[in-house]
């Protein structure tokens, strides 16, 4: 299905060809040992077994939800549907995977799961047409991604779709205290919102994914994620503004009070150590180039 070229100009143009296949437990290793770099998640365990089968790498992104990954063995193997299983089986098993996290990270990391959008990365050299057509109707986070290798030195992953997917309502089991006290989700205050702040809201991520087409959105409980590979922009929603945490490093920002902050020390949902804070259209103006900057060098 894909069809990128690669040159090396160093001395004169040459195409640079891809080899055939490399080894798949190759694959699986290389990404394991990079998968942070690669796909902006923490690695936890490798061929994790279960009562149906094995699960090739699984893992934790920055949100804190789920990632399983499937590397595609054999031409005739069908790996969309066999890592929906193991998706559906991970959903059905929490306390499973609960238990990997706390013995890999900690409880801190296992008490912030966030099971609303679980992923599953498929790996493979190539996808045709009707793998992702196939996938865009499942409306669920399940992500083709093809593999090019340029001789020992260089790996291409093209990311071949952006699911558009709704949080899994989840049945939290919290005691009584803990659910006094729960905050609205993000997807209720913006039930809730003034129509002015909600247009802004709607012209804000409007303006985030016309960035470009390697943009995707992840609705998590209490903000809206845009990510490449890692996040870039989360934003949050409040009664009389919208606050975005920018990934970009506060000392490469004016800090002005009531609009920009430097977060790197301060406990706050998302991620990103820029703060701006947008409550009108004037906010968002100057929030513009900061949001691009993210997008450039996220």
């Amino acid at each position: 299905m894909s069809d990128i070229k690669l040159f090396s100009i160093g001395d004169g143009v040459k195409e640079r060809i891809s080899s055939e296949v490399i080894l798949e437990k190759e694959l699986q290793n290389l990404i394991e040992t990079n998968m942070e770099a690669f796909f902006g998640v923490r690695f936890l365990k490798s061929e994790y077994v279960i009562s149906n089968g094995r699960m090739d790498s699984i893992g934790i992104d920055e949100n804190n939800s789920p990632v399983i990954f499937e590397y595609k063995r054999s031409q005739n193997e069908n790996v969309i549907n066999q890592g929906l299983f193991y998706l559906d089986w991970l959903l059905d098993h929490k306390a499973d995977f609960k238990l990997l996290v706390i013995d890999q990270l900690g409880m801190t990391a296992a008490e912030s799961i966030d099971w609303s959008v679980p992923c599953v990365f498929c790996i493979a050299h190539d996808f045709t047409k009707y793998d992702v057509h196939a996938v865009n109707q499942m409306q669920r986070n399940i992500r083709l991604v093809s593999y090019r290798k340029y001789g020992n030195d260089l790996i291409l992953f093209e990311h071949l779709n952006t699911p558009a997917v709704k949080p899994i309502v989840q049945d939290e089991q919290i005691d009584s205290a803990k659910k006094a006290s729960s905050q609205k989700t993000h997807t209720e205050k913006l039930a809730q919102i003034s129509k002015e702040l909600k247009n802004l809201y709607l012209s804000i991520c409007d303006f985030i994914e016309s960035l470009g087409d390697d943009i995707a959105s992840n609705q998590l409980k209490h903000y809206l994620a845009y990510k490449k590979v890692q996040n870039i922009v989360c934003v949050e929603i409040y009664n009389k503004q919208i606050i975005l945490y920018l990934k970009l490093n506060p000392d490469t920002a004016k800090i002005e009070e009531g609009f920009t902050r430097d977060m790197r020390n301060v406990g706050h949902y998302g991620t990103g150590d820029l703060q701006v804070t947008i409550k009108n259209a004037e906010d968002f103006e100057k929030a513009k180039p900061l949001i691009q900057r993210a997008y450039n060098e996220g």
